[in-house]
């Protein structure tokens, strides 16, 4: 793996430790550069490309003579109690009622100031996607990789900031294992679709497909 696409993965692996497993938490200072290279299998040259585009996201901040911590405004996006795995259906619902005013903005923005390595990126994520489910593997990471890297793709700091939400939906979603088998064929349809319109920066027609892809899990879901 180049070491660009190293990097990046690095920084996804950091930011599922804050948003995610919360292994770091708001205000918390990272371990040493070795530590934390050793822990992620990476050099510190590529852990430090991971952290300097992390800290260009607002994740995390850099203060000279203390240390990298993650930053406190995380605390607001994270503390939402989304970690609860007995979530309610009607939490479920308030979810993707959430997602719903924000991340097709999210694939219209996409379009619009993605770099063509962003791109790229966002149509591997999506064909990781296509085949965890064509395998029957567990598509969970994946799904979130491909919502995040559209997130990603919007330059908005804030919005990246509320990928929380997007996460915790994914995985509630597919955790709550019902109507698994026809969730997975709409996940295929709808993200083709909505690859097909990011890839031609098609800002409408990616913000009309991610809005349909959204309702259509509702609907599945009885939401």
């Amino acid at each position: 793996m180049e070491k660009k696409n190293l990097s990046r993965q690095v920084a996804d692996d950091i930011y599922r430790m804050i948003a995610v497993t919360q292994e770091l938490r708001p205000g918390q200072q990272l371990p040493g550069e070795m530590i934390l290279s050793d822990k992620l299998g990476v050099s510190r040259s590529t852990l430090r490309e991971a952290i300097k585009t992390l800290c260009s996201q607002g994740v995390l901040e850099v203060y000279r003579g203390k240390g990298t911590y993650v930053a406190k405004s995380m605390e607001g996006f994270i503390n939402f109690g989304l970690d609860d795995l007995n979530m309610s259906r009607s939490r479920v619902k308030d979810l993707f009622e959430s997602r719903l005013l924000f991340e097709p903005q999210l694939a219209a923005l996409a379009c619009q100031r993605a770099t063509e390595d962003e791109l790229k990126d966002i149509l591997a994520a999506g064909a990781e996607v296509e085949a965890s489910i064509r395998s029957d593997r567990d598509r969970t990471a994946a799904d979130q990789d491909f919502h995040k890297k559209i997130a990603i793709a919007s330059h908005n700091r804030f919005m990246l900031q509320l990928l929380p939400i997007i996460h915790s939906a994914v995985s509630e979603t597919i955790s709550l294992n019902e109507q698994q088998a026809l969730l997975s064929e709409i996940t295929l349809r709808d993200h083709a679709q909505i690859m097909y319109f990011i890839e031609r920066r098609d800002a409408e027609g990616a913000r009309a497909a991610m809005i349909l892809h959204l309702r259509n899990a509702m609907s599945v879901l009885g939401l």
